[in-house]
C-alpha cells in the first residue's frame, strides 16, 4: 500500500468518529474519558492540535521544528504545562467552534500530506519517520481517541458506535511491528523468541505477521488486539487466545504509540 492510499484511509478513518462527536449536544463534551483528566473535549483538542503540527511537519519542517522543541523545552520545565500549551486555545473554544477547526486541521492536513511521496521523510517527536508511517500513526491516533470517546459516551448511558473496518489492518501492522518499542520504551528488553500474530478482519480475511512456527502467539479478532496495542482494553477484557510466556508478556506492555511509557487499563476496567 502507498502513501497515498494510507492517506485515503486517514480521511476516512477521522470521518468515522466526526460523525459521533457531531450528534453531540453540547453538554457531552463535558463527559469524562477514559483518558485520566480527560473530557470528549480534551479529546477533540489533542487530535486537533496534531493534526495542524503535522501540516506544519510536512509543509514547513523548520518551523516545526522550532516549535516541537519550544514544546519540549517548556514540558521538561513543568510536564504539568504540555497540556494548556497543546490543549489550552482549543478547550477555550465551543463545541461547535472546536468541531469546525478540528474539520480545519484534518482538511489542511489532507491537502499538505497530498504531496508526500513514498519515499519522503517528515520530522516528528523524535526521530523523523517515512511519509507512510507517519500517516499511519496519524490513522492509529484518531482511532484511539475515537474509542475514547465512543466509551464516555456509552458510559454515560448514550449511543456512540462506528464502523468496524479492514483499515484496522494499519493499526495491527503498527502495533506488531512496535513490539520491540513497547520494551524500549521501558529500558527494557523483549523476551527471547519470535511471536506469531494470526488476525480475523472486520471482513473475515486473515492477517498474519511473524513466522508460522513460532513457539508464541496471539490469535482472534483484529480489533481486539488493536485494542490492547493502543491501550484501550486488558488483554482479559478481549476474545484473543494467547500462548506463550513471550506473546503474554508483550500484550501487557503493548504500546504501539510514541511518547513515554504508560500503562493501559485494568482486566475489568472497561
Amino acid at each position: 500500500m502507498d502513501t497515498a492510499e494510507v492517506l485515503r484511509d486517514l480521511v476516512e478513518e477521522q470521518d468515522a468518529p466526526d460523525e459521533v462527536v457531531g450528534a453531540l449536544q453540547d453538554a457531552q463534551w463535558s463527559l469524562s474519558t477514559p483518558s485520566p483528566g480527560w473530557s470528549v473535549a480534551h479529546q477533540v483538542a489533542h487530535l486537533t492540535y496534531f493534526d495542524r503540527t503535522a501540516a506544519l511537519a510536512i509543509s514547513d519542517p523548520p518551523a516545526f521544528m522550532t516549535s516541537r522543541d519550544e514544546l519540549i523545552t517548556k514540558g521538561f520545565e513543568n510536564p504539568d504545562s504540555v497540556d494548556d500549551l497543546t490543549l489550552g486555545a482549543y478547550l477555550a473554544m465551543s463545541p461547535a467552534e472546536l468541531l469546525a477547526e478540528w474539520r480545519a486541521g484534518r482538511a489542511e492536513l489532507a491537502e499538505t500530506a497530498s504531496r508526500l511521496a513514498d519515499g519522503d521523510r517528515v520530522e516528528w517527536y523524535g526521530p523523523s519517520m517515512s511519509a507512510r508511517s507517519f500517516l499511519t500513526a496519524r490513522l492509529m491516533e484518531v482511532w484511539a481517541h475515537g474509542q475514547d470517546i465512543i466509551d464516555a459516551v456509552v458510559r454515560s448511558g448514550g449511543t456512540a458506535d462506528r464502523p468496524t473496518t479492514d483499515r484496522l489492518r494499519h493499526i495491527a501492522h503498527l502495533g506488531f511491528v512496535t513490539r520491540g518499542w513497547s520494551y524500549a520504551v521501558r529500558d527494557a528488553q523483549a523476551p527471547a523468541g519470535d511471536v506469531r500474530v494470526e488476525l480475523v478482519a472486520p471482513s473475515g480475511d486473515q492477517w498474519s505477521w511473524g513466522p508460522p512456527d513460532a513457539e508464541a502467539s496471539v490469535r482472534g479478532p483484529a480489533q481486539d488486539f488493536c485494542l490492547v496495542v493502543t491501550q484501550r482494553r486488558h488483554v482479559d477484557d478481549t476474545r484473543l487466545d494467547v500462548a506463550g510466556e513471550a506473546a503474554s508478556d508483550w500484550m501487557r506492555v503493548a504500546q504501539a504509540f510514541a511518547g513515554g511509557a504508560t500503562t493501559g487499563p485494568a482486566a475489568g476496567g472497561n
